[in-house]
């Protein structure tokens, strides 16, 4: 997830790397690596995405638990490859009957030894499931770390919009308060009612209110970032990112070509294994095992000692398994058909997003370049004409909330962009924005 998120932005390559090395470099039964997690090592200072991204990876309490899903899937590849137990029975006949059979004078005892051997490589296709269902939950691993680092990415997106709005809201705090204490000396000088001065001071309230809302927000933001990586206290100082700094996007083609590389794709393929290993172990049980035994056999009445063995094997003549393997080859094409409907709305859902992206983007443009320099054209040809006394002080609040307004509006239109293109990203699964030339 790597949509202008390192700071400065020309930086996104590392981080691109970084990411590209830690998911998908290693095939996926390597997701094993790191089931002992690190001790996560707190960020401080000015805080970049890819120090955010590293310590979520390090100390997610969800990834955390995720590791112990990796471990009960080792240790059921384990049992699946471990051989049927041999049994030993005893049998003992012709006791306490009556005439010849009274007592244990014709006691016979048998003591025997019987082992199942597996048919059609049972043993092997058992294991191939529990092989395929602990690959399935690497990709599974793999989808779930790049939901953090989504995660990660939107709560950096929102502390960075934050910051700027905290700057926004304290700019607006200073030019209220120069404007009540220019009005306050036009009022002594009797150049201005006394009216202008209590709307001056409103204004001055409500920047000052609006200021502490927006250091609230803020505080807020950096608990919730802190939060993915399990902290309650975070260290860091402040995030270091430029909101404004929206570099080119490939095209939409391009981004419907990557959806198949994304591990939310990718676990199909891993399911598509496991139905088939399942399909092959269901028909490989119509096969009947077959159960050889041995043992030695007692005779009281003749003092003998007689060797015995035998073999056993159930008939298929009603139960061929029928029904598991018809279970198992719907369960085939069901996958197919569910992987193609998944891709349908993930396109869907890509294209919507990309439509956002543009959009956001082009908005973002025309607020910060045509609107914000005629808003503040106005902005000075008022302030200048209230100084002669053409303009009233409603005109001239009125033409300085206009500038605030557009620079807000253009922080959430950047802030609308980058969580546009960061949603992209989890969904091709990987970085987007063209490289900077």
């Amino acid at each position: 997830m790597r949509s202008f998120l390192s700071c400065p932005l020309r930086a996104r390559a590392a981080f691109h790397a970084f990411l590209v090395t830690f998911l998908f470099a290693a095939p996926l039964r390597a997701a094993q690596v790191g089931l002992d997690a690190p001790q996560p090592v707190e960020p401080a200072g000015s805080l970049t995405l890819a120090d955010a991204v590293r310590a979520a990876l390090a100390s997610n309490p969800d990834l955390a638990a995720s590791r112990y899903d990796i471990k009960a899937a080792d240790a059921r590849v384990e049992q699946a490859g471990l051989r049927v137990n041999p049994e030993f029975s005893v049998d003992v006949e012709n006791f306490a009957g009556t005439g010849e059979t009274r007592g244990v004078d014709a006691l016979e005892t048998t003591l025997e030894l019987s082992q199942v051997v597996e048919l059609g490589g049972k043993r092997a296709l058992r294991t191939s499931v529990a092989m395929s269902d602990r690959d399935a939950l690497g990709v599974e691993r793999q989808a779930q770390q790049l939901d953090v680092l989504a995660e990660v990415t939107r709560r950096f997106i929102d502390l960075v919009a934050a910051q700027d709005r905290v700057s926004l809201a304290a700019s607006t705090r200073e030019i209220a308060q120069r404007m009540a204490d220019a009005i306050a000396a036009r009022v002594a000088a009797a150049r201005s009612p006394e009216a202008e001065r209590s709307r001056a001071r409103i204004a001055l309230t409500r920047a000052i209110i609006e200021e502490r809302q927006a250091q609230s927000e803020l505080r807020s933001a950096r608990l919730a970032l802190a939060a993915l990586w399990g902290s309650i206290d975070p260290a860091f100082t402040g995030a270091q990112a430029d909101l404004f700094g929206l570099a080119p996007v490939e095209p939409f083609e391009r981004l419907v070509e990557r959806l198949e590389r994304n591990p939310d794709f990718l676990r199909f393929a891993s399911t598509a294994r496991l139905r088939d290993a399942e399909l092959r172990l269901a028909r490989a049980q119509a096969r009947p095992n077959v159960t050889f035994a041995a043992g030695v056999r007692r005779l009281n009445a003749s003092r003998d000692t007689a060797l015995v063995a035998g073999f056993s094997m159930p008939l298929p003549a009603f139960d061929r398994n029928q029904g598991s393997i018809r279970e198992a080859e719907t369960r085939v094409a069901q996958n197919g058909a569910a992987r193609h409907a998944a891709f349908i709305r993930a396109r869907a859902t890509v294209f919507g997003l990309y439509q956002e992206l543009l959009a956001s983007r082009d908005r973002v443009q025309t607020l910060r370049t045509d609107a914000l320099e005629l808003a503040r054209q106005a902005l000075e040809q008022t302030q200048s004409g209230y100084e002669r006394g053409r303009f009233s002080y409603l005109e001239l609040a009125t033409a300085q909330q206009d500038v605030l307004e557009i620079r807000a509006a253009a922080i959430d239109a950047a802030a609308d962009a980058h969580r546009a293109l960061a949603e992209i990203e989890r969904l091709t699964g990987e970085p987007l924005a063209a490289p900077a030339p």
